[in-house]
């Protein structure tokens, strides 16, 4: 059997992700990108706009600052407007209940953490199975535990503003983590579980020591923490399970590969590559190769003029894994819609598919039209690759 077609629950291999943080910045302000964004007030049409590219999937988030302003009691009214529209328009939504935020009064080291997060789980199950209890519902509890525990645990980036705390703040997060999926599992066993961690290749200098080659290795080790955990393989005590593996989601983005301790990033399109460099193909594999479970690009895109070039490499990549056989059951450009940035929101990274045209309130849209040419190419890459394997059974 092509390991790369069976069973696959998304309805597209590519998908749009929609930038949905809710999360307090670097000055401690609130941002909300799914408003700043207008993919709130434009969702219809900006379904409707992927259409050309057969794009069937996304990703959003329901913004638990938002839904949940007061202590277990949550309003679903947006969430609800923004499935009504998923549904008609045929979109399967797989849906973040954290992405980067979380209530006023929360952070991952509040004790009541984890037993608010679980109860939120329980009445989003409630609630979407009350209107769909035939679907198949794709979650992801809580969008990359190991960079957002650095950021808020390490330097300062987010709640809860912690230096030298990235190991404390990580094991809060996935308790929450473990708790969620074991509240959702025990209302709907039929939930799909789908994790979204940073992939990474962090390298040792040039002529380096021993040591320094052992802190690489070891740093290049921990991007796995996050899904160990939730396997149980580490730190057991918070109740992990190689049960709660289901669709390993990784995201990959330009500056991704570096030199430990240092902000140097390996550049993916020099002329001379890195020979420390590794290309997407043999990352995706080696986390396939360790948990055996199926794969997703989660996240990934290019700021700037580099965009076309970065799709047409994501093509490659995706097919050369493919044609090895390793489960890969689809890609997400995200974001889909031009993002500001989460510290400066006056900054916009031109990273989307849709720039957006800042003139209009909400922001306009405006195809990026030779990135949508690349991706349409790398679509077509894939899909030849997709077509030749076997289909058994």
């Amino acid at each position: 059997m092509a390991k790369s077609l069976s069973n696959n629950p998304f309805q597209s291999f590519w998908w749009a992700g929609y930038e949905c943080t809710d999360q307090l910045n670097c000055f401690g302000n609130r941002v909300d990108l799914l408003s700043k964004t207008g993919h709130l007030q434009l969702i219809e049409s900006d379904y409707q706009q992927l259409s050309p590219f057969s794009i069937r999937t996304v990703r959003e988030g329901i913004r638990w600052s938002q839904v949940e302003k007061k202590a277990y009691q949550y309003d679903w009214s947006m969430v609800e407007q923004m499935l009504t529209v998923g549904k008609r328009q045929g979109i399967q939504q797989v849906w973040d209940l954290c992405h980067f935020g979380y209530p006023d009064d929360l952070t991952p080291l509040h004790p009541m953490f984890a037993r608010r997060f679980a109860a939120l789980c329980r009445a989003f199950v409630r609630f979407y199975r009350d209107r769909y209890p035939d679907d198949v519902l794709i979650v992801t509890p809580i969008n990359e535990v190991s960079f957002i525990a650095w950021l808020g645990g390490d330097v300062k980036g987010t709640s809860p503003y912690c230096v030298r705390q990235g190991w404390e703040v990580k094991l809060g997060l996935m308790r929450a983590y473990i708790e969620g999926v074991a509240a959702m599992r025990e209302i709907d066993p039929t939930i799909r579980i789908l994790t979204t961690e940073p992939l990474v290749q962090i390298v040792p200098p040039v002529n380096a020591t021993e040591r320094q080659i052992i802190d690489a290795a070891i740093a290049d080790e921990n991007q796995f923490q996050s899904v160990d955990m939730l396997a149980g393989k580490i730190a057991p005590e918070l109740g992990g399970s190689p049960n709660y593996l289901d669709i390993l989601g990784f995201n990959y983005y330009y500056n991704n590969q570096w030199i430990n301790k240092t902000s140097i990033f390996l550049g993916w399109n020099d002329r001379v590559p890195d020979p420390r460099w590794v290309p997407l193909r043999r990352l995706l594999m080696k986390a396939w190769h360790r948990y055996k479970k199926p794969i997703a690009l989660t996240e990934t895109s290019h700021p700037g003029i580099d965009r076309p070039v970065w799709a047409d490499m994501i093509g490659r990549e995706c097919r050369a894994v493919l044609e090895a056989d390793v489960p890969l059951w689809g890609a997400c450009i995200y974001p889909i819609i031009d993002r500001p940035d989460w510290d400066h929101l006056d900054r916009w990274h031109h990273s989307g598919l849709w720039d957006a045209d800042l003139s209009m309130n909400p922001p306009g849209r405006v195809l990026n039209e030779r990135y949508a040419q690349a991706l349409l190419k790398a679509q077509t890459v894939v899909t030849d690759s997709l077509v030749k394997l076997p289909i058994i059974g």
